[in-house]
């Protein structure tokens, strides 16, 4: 039975990812760790859990002995945009963080899971239907930590050995976990406007597409990269995956499916605009499929059905 550390575990991701690696693994072999314990009671109260800042190495080892780690799934990091405003604390907690962690599971041999992201790939990619291997060259520092981390995780498996495994994720979208910083949040934000309020203001312009993943989709992903056969997988780092690519347009006609009167205006984000514009519209992810048998649940009917029945109960309840 795995013995797992999730940093970054009241983030987007780690809010829900802990809960399931709790399901999975049971309750007392999964460490959630971040730097605040104020939000996500869930999480916090539903095992074990410490304050833990990425970079302290030493705190991150002591806790590594202490409940006997062998995995760590590094979720914490600063989101698109907000490194964006903030490039000097983005490069500190995305590449230090991870270089940290990297380190201590080379000492404790622990292996790793780390995100990367379709914000990777720059203005200079193949916009659509991304191949796996393909120029990044980002404009963002985000996409530069990401690229970076990616390279950073291949070096640590080729000259260490360290178990690094890793997916490309586009952008995630979560009834449960409000968006944190990121330059796709208008796609989880749009839904909570249309059942609150029948409206929603964008900052992307109608037309921009973006690959997205329902976030049950993100989870099982960094699932089942962690348990593939490890004599599989050419790749390890930074595979791409996909369900689905659509703009705000399109988003707003499935939602009026449901909500007939629901309307949808915009207020471009210049920033947002020129990162979302840098980015593929669409992923390829035919390695991830072949390599350890890939394949999403979600599609943009079925997930703009769930999301809307989720948030109108909850609105009700």
């Amino acid at each position: 039975m795995k013995r797992i550390l999730v940093s970054g575990a009241l983030g987007q991701i780690g809010s829900e990812l802990t809960v399931l690696l709790r399901q999975l693994y049971g309750r007392d072999n999964v460490l959630a760790t971040d730097i605040r314990d104020d939000v996500n009671r869930e999480v916090i109260e539903s095992g074990p859990f410490e304050l833990l800042d990425c970079r302290d190495g030493k705190g991150l080892s002591e806790l590594i002995g202490i409940h006997r780690i062998d995995t760590i799934y590094h979720l914490a990091a600063l989101l698109s945009a907000t490194a964006e405003q903030k490039p000097q604390m983005g490069w500190d907690i995305n590449i230090n963080g991870l270089y940290t962690v990297l380190e201590v599971a080379r000492e404790n041999r622990c292996a790793v899971f780390i995100p990367s992201s379709i914000g990777s790939f720059g203005p200079t990619t193949i916009k659509d239907h991304t191949p796996q291997d393909s120029p990044q060259r980002p404009s963002s520092m985000y996409g530069v930590t990401k690229v970076a981390g990616e390279l950073l995780c291949d070096y640590y498996y080729h000259k260490f050995g360290v178990d690094t495994r890793g997916v490309r994720y586009p952008g995630l979208i979560s009834n449960k976990t409000p968006p944190g910083g990121g330059t796709t949040d208008y796609a989880v934000d749009i839904y909570y406007g249309a059942v609150e309020k029948g409206h929603y203001t964008c900052f992307l312009k109608g037309d921009t597409y973006l690959d997205m993943m329902y976030m049950p989709d993100a989870l099982k992903a960094a699932v089942d990269i962690m348990e593939a056969d490890p004599a599989s997988l050419r790749h390890r780092n930074a595979f791409n995956v996909t369900s689905m690519s659509f703009c705000p347009e399109d988003q707003a006609a499935y939602i009026r499916k449901h909500i007939p009167n629901f309307e949808i205006s915009y207020d471009i984000d210049p920033v947002r605009q020129a990162l979302a514009n840098s980015w593929p519209n669409s992923l390829e992810d035919y390695a991830a499929r072949v390599e350890w048998g890939w394949a999403p649940d979600f599609g943009l009917e079925m997930m703009t059905e769930d999301m809307l029945g989720t948030l109108e109960k909850r609105k009700g309840g």
